[in-house]
């Protein structure tokens, strides 16, 4: 907002008539010489201006351009006066704006500086797997968004999760029976049941079927009624029973989220039915979601 320069109002009393003071009565002379006394000490200390110039800062305060200052007159007020103009009254004190405060975004808890530094600066949600040790099949699962001013907030709680057998690796290899550490795209999704309301491009089929038993003698059937795809050695934006390997045969793939089964994977990770149907609704295309996985020490560096 522009701040208009007005001129004060003139409170105090009208100006003598020019006329010389050894012309006046000597009686007179008293009170002249109270009306220029009182013109002295009133000038425009203490004159309130118009509302229009007053700054838009919080408290009314001086807009940027005039810088507010104490000052006294010689009667004893006080007043607040800037480069645009005298506000504020007899016995007021100004208030100055306050100063701008940066804001530090928040970072997720437990990542270290190598592996925020995977996370793509596009990414405005992530999926945090974090293994209870190396060699660990318990780990727990947090979604977090990210703002562009206050940085990320967390908003899931902790949910229980399966990965595979052997823990986690750096270097996952076909067999290995360890789920792979890194920072992975989530661009696709399916499952053997109706879409829940997915976000991500849903593929459903018959061929989303698990047999058998796990490593604990807990029966598949429906671990892959709900899956995510995790972009580990896959084409993104194809359904993931796609088994195209761009990193080769040997590095592994077909590594989902999905339903657990109550029991370790072979490199997934599993999480419960209702928590699966969640973040399926959860995951938005538009925040380019991504998952931060592996066991807790690895991913603190």
């Amino acid at each position: 907002m522009s701040v208009r320069s007005l001129r004060p109002a003139r409170s105090g009393p009208r100006p003598v008539a020019a006329r010389s003071v050894a012309a006046l009565p000597i009686a007179a002379l008293p009170v002249v010489a109270l009306l220029v006394t009182g013109l002295l000490l009133t000038g425009c200390a203490g004159t309130a201006d118009t509302a229009d110039n007053v700054g838009s800062a919080p408290g009314g305060t001086a807009a940027p351009g005039g810088t507010a200052t104490e000052s006294k007159d010689t009667a004893g007020t006080t007043g607040t006066t800037g480069s645009a103009g005298t506000t504020g009254s007899a016995g007021s004190t100004g208030r100055s704006a306050p100063e701008a405060q940066t804001v530090e975004p928040q970072e997720i808890s437990g990542l270290g500086p190598e592996t925020r530094a995977q996370i793509p600066q596009t990414a405005n949600q992530a999926v945090v797997v974090r293994g209870d040790d190396m060699d660990s099949d318990r780990s727990v699962v947090t979604v977090y968004e990210r703002d562009p001013v206050t940085g990320w907030r967390r908003v899931t709680d902790e949910w229980p999760a399966h990965n595979a057998r052997e823990g986690w690796t750096d270097d996952h290899v076909e067999g290995d029976l360890r789920s792979p550490i890194g920072v992975f795209d989530l661009t696709d999704a399916g499952g053997k049941l109706p879409d829940p309301g997915s976000k991500l491009p849903y593929d459903r089929g018959r061929a989303f079927e698990a047999e058998g038993t796990g490593f604990e003698g807990e029966s598949l059937e429906g671990t892959f009624d709900y899956v995510v795809a995790i972009n580990y050695n896959r084409v993104p934006g194809t359904t993931p029973l796609d088994w195209t390997r761009p990193l080769g045969q040997e590095k592994g793939g077909g590594i989902w989220l999905h339903v657990d089964h109550g029991g370790p994977t072979q490199g997934c990770v599993a999480l419960p039915r209702e928590r699966m149907k969640e973040l399926l609704r959860t995951l938005d295309p538009a925040k380019r979601p991504v998952v931060v996985m592996g066991d807790a020490a690895s991913l603190s560096l």
